[in-house]
């Protein structure tokens, strides 16, 4: 049986500042930001508007539409004495990204097998994209407040970028976390996982590589999967007609990419 694999999706995000810290900056309280978004940051992104443990996002690519500037600020960090220290953070400025993803049902959550409505899914997150998220939405860190906006594929392929008929390559940079609930082997079960890959972008477009295909990886700690009750867990149909009480949208169940 092959795995499931919804149909993808499409998000515009944007806002006036991003920090993706860069973790080599991170040690002295001073931080850098990466020149471009991470895999993780655009996936905390897409989970900020819409996220069940029942699935999990993999972002295909994204494209950097906009030049890439900095701004370096001063900010008065507090210390243990009482104190404040003048540290430096440089964020990226006006920044805009289109990101293409899609998502597949998580094979270690076979208790949440009955919440696995791809429908119903599609439909709820079509519907938080289109409101702006569920959650507040954040370009990296919690002060660089961002926006997302419903897109199609035709924006997604026709929009021009900053860097149309360029390649520039970024280094080995962070590109996600494997938590224990995503799981894929042996040396990622009850494991949390950092990963490192080199970072291409060509004509502004950015394509990623799965999690599980980063060639670096690092153990960072042993950490168990958070189990889900009734309780503490809302399925699909119950979260669907709440939906429907507010309007979702019944035109567009086949219509996530077009």
């Amino acid at each position: 049986m092959d795995k499931y694999k919804s149909n993808p999706f499409y998000m515009k995000v944007f806002g006036d500042y991003a920090l993706f810290t860069d973790p080599m900056t991170k040690g002295g309280g001073e931080k850098f930001t990466y020149q471009v978004p991470t895999y993780q940051a655009l996936k905390g992104i897409v989970e900020a508007c819409y996220w069940k443990p029942t699935l999990y996002y993999i972002i295909d690519a994204v494209k950097v539409i906009k030049q890439i500037k900095t701004e370096t600020k001063g900010i008065l960090s507090p210390m243990k004495d009482g104190n404040k220290d003048l540290n430096y953070y440089t964020y990226l400025k006006d920044v805009e990204y289109l990101i293409k993803f899609h998502f597949e049902w998580n094979e270690n959550r076979k208790d949440l097998i009955y919440d696995r409505d791809e429908k119903k899914h599609e439909q709820i997150l079509l519907r938080s994209i289109q409101k702006g998220g569920r959650r507040d939405i954040f370009l990296g860190t919690r002060e660089c407040v961002g926006y997302i906006e419903r897109i199609r594929e035709k924006d997604f392929e026709n929009t021009i970028s900053y860097y149309e008929g360029t390649s520039i390559s970024f280094g080995i940079m962070f590109h996600s976390f494997t938590y224990p609930d995503e799981a894929y082997d042996n040396n990622t079960h009850n494991t949390l996982t950092s990963n490192f890959c080199p970072i291409t972008m060509i004509d502004g477009l950015i394509s990623f590589v799965e999690p599980k295909d980063c060639k670096i990886k690092h153990k960072i700690g042993i950490y168990s999967i958070k189990k889900f009750e009734k309780e503490n867990f809302t399925d699909v149909n119950k979260l669907y007609e709440v939906y429907q009480k507010e309007g979702v949208m019944s035109n567009e169940s086949d219509e996530s990419s077009s």
